[in-house]
């Protein structure tokens, strides 16, 4: 097998899924996007799609296939977050629209596909927004799930409570029918809650240390970022807001940044309370299967250092 990690990333752009893009574009020894799919999510589906592909050529990357997904969840209706990314998903910058076009045919079909003709255990799904799509395919194609090496997923969170309710996170929210099928499938789970992701702020240093590199990608990203983190300064009253999305490709990159604990996560489908809540038996208190490992803790410094790193090589 290639020492390349072979990665479908599986996305609502969003300013914080462009800087785990870029991470990814950024370690092209160590990662192959075999392709990127869209989903609606943090803005709708046009907008989602539009953004991914705004990424690809701020990074010179034309070469990446960009697929549009679902445009709603599967049994609700979409709840989007402009209040925090703004109209587009990438304000803060101004981009061009892309030229590059989409390509032919559904996601869900690019997905299924893909893991079907790779080698089997040879494909990573990278999930920065709603599962709709993922789960979309494990219904469709049952018989892909036991070919996939593992699902890494921003996701969830237990400790820190949620950021879009009081008990539930965005991602798992938007479409928590989607989360539960993920989640009971039986793929090898990696989850990056808001435990870990709210330990990574966009500290003014950090964020100082990108603008030095002075390309036009870090200088798009800066001003992403400054835009993005204006509404969680104002919320948790922090330097910086919280980089959710990159830790899913920093956690290919370097795992050991990264600790955690496999546990059993249930996905709350019923409660007005707690709809969307990723319940996490941390303590271990039930004999329920453990299906994802849960992380807990990330080195900051380490994080930011390998994401600078990475994107001064773009």
């Amino acid at each position: 097998m290639s020492s390349l990690r072979k990665i479908i990333i599986d996305t609502d752009p969003g300013q914080d899924d462009a800087a785990a893009i870029m991470l990814a574009f950024g370690s092209p020894s160590e990662i192959e996007i075999l392709g990127i799919t869209a989903v609606a999510g943090n803005v709708p589906l046009s907008y989602t799609s539009r953004n991914a592909r705004i990424i690809c050529e701020l990074c010179g990357r034309t070469d990446t296939r960009v697929f549009a997904g679902a445009d709603k969840p599967i049994k609700r209706k979409l709840v989007t977050a402009e209040h925090v990314h703004g109209k587009t998903g990438l304000d803060g910058p101004v981009l061009p629209e892309p030229t590059m076009a989409l390509q032919q045919g559904h996601a869900v079909d690019f997905i299924v596909d893909t893991i079907r003709r790779e080698e089997e255990g040879s494909v990573t799904l990278c999930t920065l927004g709603p599962l709709t799509n993922i789960a979309l395919a494990f219904e469709k194609a049952p018989d892909i799930v036991s070919r996939i090496r593992e699902l890494v997923m921003m996701g969830g969170g237990f400790f820190e409570g949620g950021n879009i309710t009081p008990a539930a996170e965005f991602n798992i929210y938007v479409d928590p029918e989607a989360a539960d099928i993920v989640f009971r499938s039986g793929v090898p789970i990696v989850m990056m809650p808001l435990d870990v992701t709210h330990q990574l702020l966009t500290r003014k240093d950090r964020v100082g240390r990108m603008a030095e590199i002075g390309t036009p990608p870090a200088k798009a990203m800066v001003e992403m970022l400054e835009f993005f983190e204006r509404f969680d300064v104002e919320k948790y009253g922090s330097d910086g807001g919280p980089l959710h999305d990159p830790t899913v490709i920093a956690y290919l990159l370097k795992p050991e940044l990264f600790s955690g604990r496999e546990c059993n996560v249930e996905i709350e489908t019923k409660s007005e309370l707690t709809e969307g809540m990723t319940v996490v038996d941390w303590w271990h208190v039930t004999d329920r299967k453990r299906n994802a490992k849960v992380m807990r803790f990330v080195d900051a410094d380490g994080f930011f250092d390998l994401l600078i790193e990475r994107f001064a090589r773009i």
